[in-house]
């Protein structure tokens, strides 16, 4: 079926929380554990359906916010979800006081009632105004950026299909198209600030009602993080400030070398080579091509996902008026499909955004069958370990997109990677320092990302753009307002990938297999014990950076790119 074809049928809020009450007292009353089983599996079977429609509906709103059907039934869901979950929150209480749970837990695993005890914790009756106002607000940043029509070298563009502007061999160019971007969100600075402000006191006051001490521990809960916490994530960014920072600055004075620039500017950054960085050779559907051969190569089983992706149309790739920006990949478990969700405009972003989701989506598609997987819910951090190691493994094949520009967009992709690093542990050292003083002012705030930014970035240098340099940059990243505290995961996960490179590089087909592994057993164990368990090294441990990140610095230290 493609996914054009997958009907949409609104769960009916009513009717849902009627089947939901009426289960838990089912399994409040049952006597054996057959028939709690049994419960489980409809409770299950209910929560499929509620959350396929939801997906459903979500991805169809972000593929054209102009559609009002769909954004009246994402509006519906903003209302509904939080009083749902509530719902469901009495029946996984019942769930974990079941006089049957250790035969439960012999079923779905020990894991997954540990996230569900996690999870109870963080919804209640008392937070559901605040929880409906928390996702009204979340959606209204969405539907604001994906509103930008900004004009530019003769056209409307949005702020995607500004990007190829700003990563132009002509820094008169980047340096305009950049002041144009920015000044989407320079105009709507005082929206973004109130929108910000609202969220943060929400949140705020959504864990205080439920007894954690601030919204940092409710992130957490909700994150599902099992076994570890803020304090660990904090010494690991000061992991980060000692091992890689001092690399990202080395590689930034490289890159200004290698320009020829007297300085390196904020809108020089993202030119990564004076011959232009490399772009993919031929249009979207040549690189499906391309990547079904990739696929096909690389494993039957990438093969028969990737054959299935696009029999399925399950992908919605180019930029395009209306549409939302950045890129995700979600799954729809009534039709066990994954779905793909990118922005396309002709950059080698394309094919790290592409082959990224593509590994959230082989890990969905390899779990598809999972009869409890709504219960296997994995870790952020362990997604994005699936998705930043599928960019690395599919290097060989590299060729196929980028011809004899290869080996620079390999050695781009890898500096590029190392300098994220210090950004992603930025805005999650941002948010911490946000959700310990809630009530900051905006300009306080803004004071905030400049003082983490000098820690992180110390080379960053606005030049004369006023707006940027009074701490506003961070409102271009949407997992601030929408994903709080997720933005740290896909730092983790660069690390780990780094590991898996490092991995390809000396065995690629035992590296294969080793991920392989990792995508099937991820949801079974938290983050760390899965590491332990595939005899991974893990980012909290002291030191573990000190280990591998330099055998990275001196692979991309020796390679000189003007030769490339």
């Amino acid at each position: 079926m493609k996914f054009s074809e997958l009907e949409y049928v609104r769960p009916a809020k009513d009717e849902s929380l009627a089947k939901i009450e009426q289960l838990t007292e089912e399994l409040l009353q049952a006597e054996d554990e057959k028939t709690s089983l049994d419960i489980l599996k409809r409770a299950t079977r209910l929560q499929e359906d509620v959350v396929s429609m939801s997906s459903l509906s979500y991805i169809r709103h972000s593929v054209d916010t102009r559609d009002e059907f769909y954004k009246e039934e994402r509006d519906y869901f903003d209302e509904a979800m939080p009083t749902l979950m509530s719902a469901l929150n009495t029946f996984m209480l019942a769930l974990l006081d079941s006089p049957h749970r250790s035969y439960l837990e012999g079923v779905i695993g020990t894991h997954a009632f540990d996230l569900i005890e996690l999870q109870t914790k963080t919804i209640s009756d008392d937070v559901l105004d605040d929880l409906v106002q928390e996702n009204k607000l979340a959606s209204e940043y969405d539907r604001l950026i994906a509103s930008a029509q900004l004009e530019f070298d003769g056209e409307k563009r949005n702020l995607a299909q500004m990007i190829p502007y700003m990563e132009s061999s002509k820094r008169e160019t980047r340096r305009d198209a950049f002041n144009t971007y920015y000044s989407f969100f320079e105009e709507h600075e005082a929206k973004m600030d109130d929108l910000y402000d609202q969220l943060v006191k929400v949140r705020h006051k959504i864990a205080i009602t439920l007894g954690f001490n601030s919204f940092i521990e409710l992130a957490y809960a909700r994150m599902g993080r099992t076994d570890y916490d803020h304090e660990m994530v904090a010494t690991y960014r000061d992991q980060v400030r000692t091992h890689i920072v001092p690399i990202a600055s080395e590689l930034r004075e490289k890159q200004r070398k290698l320009l020829e620039l007297d300085h390196l500017y904020f809108y020089d950054e993202p030119l990564a080579d004076p011959k232009g960085n490399p772009t993919p050779k031929g249009d979207a559907d040549q690189l499906m091509d391309e990547a079904s051969t990739m696929f096909r190569e690389l494993s039957s089983d990438t093969d028969a996902f990737f054959t299935f992706m696009r029999q399925s149309e399950a992908m919605d790739l180019l930029a395009k008026p209306g549409k939302e920006s950045g890129g995700y990949c979600t799954f729809l478990p009534n039709w066990k499909m994954p779905f793909i969700f990118a922005n396309f405009n002709g950059t080698k972003g394309d094919v790290e955004v592409f082959t990224h989701e593509g590994g959230h989506a082989y890990h969905a598609f390899v779990s598809r069958d999972d009869e409890w997987g709504l219960y296997h819910g994995i870790g952020m951090e362990t997604a994005e370990v699936h998705s930043m190691s599928m960019e690395f493994l599919t290097w060989p094949w590299m060729d196929r997109f980028f011809g004899e520009d290869a080996d620079r967009f390999r050695y781009h992709h890898l500096v590029g990677a190392l300098l994220f690093i210090p950004y992603g542990v930025a805005v999650d050292h941002f948010q911490q320092l946000v959700f310990e003083n809630p009530e900051a002012t905006p300009d306080e705030r803004k004071k905030m990302w400049l003082k983490v930014e000098a820690m992180y970035l110390p080379t960053r240098d606005y030049d004369d753009m006023e707006f940027l340099k009074r701490g506003n940059v961070w409102k271009r990243q949407g997992h601030i307002f929408g994903a709080p505290f997720y933005y740290i995961d896909y730092t983790l996960a660069q690390v780990m990938a780094f590991w898996f490179w490092k991995q390809a590089k000396e065995d690629p087909e035992k590296a294969w297999q080793k991920y392989d592994e990792f995508c099937r057993d991820s949801g079974l164990k938290a983050f760390r014990t899965l590491l332990e368990a595939h005899d991974m090294p893990s980012p909290f441990d002291e030191g573990s950076l000190g280990r591998f990140i330099p055998s990275v610095h001196d692979y991309v230290s020796a390679i000189d790119p003007a030769a490339l």
